[in-house]
């Protein structure tokens, strides 16, 4: 069955407080895709906690200690639709405790926008999210200067902050002439779904309108089937749950798949019996899609973080050794 648009997971990363949760939400709401109702029920709820104004934020910080902190602590997930596309939007924490949930989103991830506060520019962690989406191999980014409600939407401040980000992208190895830089507040509105009218010397893209503008990922679908397991849960009524991204080729229901190595060492056989995306059964994934799925024959204690299920007439290698390149972000001799 051929599918009208391709998915795309795009992760939005940043320092700790410069508003991607916010811009998420925004986007969510400006899209139509959080009704007034539902908004007017966060913000009670941001109220309620003292967090008045994070009623965009809490679109996707959904859990209860992210709301009482105010930061994004796990992985978010909202799915939106473009004219060109259906996308994913990962939503990262920015803060430095929870680093390893940001690398698993930028694993997950084909392009990414990196959020930057206008008022503050370039942080510890944008400098080391920066880094990481290069190590995951996020090839297409583009560059948010959020928050310009703050500095009077000053095309001066805007320009100090691309500045800053572009000699930083550069020594991290993307090119600032290929990367788009968006001038927006993502919780005014401006520039994220709607043009802004506070900024008339801005000629760019939306958010909305960049998620169509990222450059195709390349086409995966016609290799062998990988799905590195990003997690896997034990669900009421269907059993255990991997879930993942689909690295390469297509996952069909009924297919014979093994997971590798496995607890074991020797890979799990089983048969798909179901996949699910965004909350919705589909006879068939592919290349770019993020799925849970269950397994007919492969239970909890059969797989882990990190097993990969592979199509069973074509299992990856299981080797003793092999060349990598490995990328040290930081270490404290430096």
């Amino acid at each position: 069955m051929a599918r009208e648009k391709q998915n795309m997971n795009v992760a939005f990363v940043g320092h700790v407080d410069h508003g991607k949760s916010t811009t998420i939400g925004r986007l969510m709401f400006d899209s139509g895709n959080v009704t007034p109702q539902e908004l007017e029920k966060l913000k009670a709820e941001a109220s309620k906690h003292g967090k008045a104004g994070f009623e965009f934020a809490y679109v996707m910080d959904r859990y209860k200690e992210e709301r009482e902190r105010g930061v994004t602590i796990d992985l978010a997930y909202k799915k939106l639709q473009t004219p060109k596309r259906q996308i994913t939007i990962i939503d990262a924490p920015g803060h430095k405790d929870f680093v390893k949930n940001m690398i698993t989103g930028a694993s997950q991830a084909d392009a990414a926008f990196l959020t930057v506060a206008a008022g503050e520019g370039v942080q510890p962690q944008t400098i080391e999210h920066l880094w990481l989406l290069r190590t995951m191999g996020v090839r297409y980014i583009a560059i948010l200067v959020n928050k310009m409600d703050t500095v009077e939407y000053k095309e001066e401040t805007y320009n100090t902050v691309k500045e800053q980000v572009s000699k930083l992208l550069k020594q991290v190895g993307f090119k600032p002439d290929e990367t788009n830089f968006i001038a927006a507040s993502g919780f005014k509105g401006d520039n994220v779904y709607n043009k802004s009218t506070n900024m008339a010397w801005y000629k760019g893209p939306t958010v909305y309108e960049q998620l169509d503008l990222f450059k195709e990922p390349g086409k995966l679908s016609e290799l062998p089937l990988r799905m590195p397991i990003q997690d896997a849960y034990e669900i009421t009524g269907i059993g255990t749950v991997p879930v993942g991204k689909i690295v390469t080729g297509v996952m069909k229901v009924g297919q014979k798949v093994i997971v590798l190595p496995g607890r074991s060492g020797k890979g799990v056989l089983g048969d798909v019996k179901t996949i699910e995306m965004h909350h919705e059964q589909m006879p068939e994934a592919m290349a770019g899609d993020n799925v849970g799925i269950s397994i007919r024959g492969v239970g909890k204690k059969d797989v882990a973080r990190g097993d990969v299920i592979c199509d069973a007439t074509k299992p990856a290698s299981i080797v003793k050794e092999f060349i990598a390149q490995v990328a040290v972000i930081n270490h404290p001799t430096v």
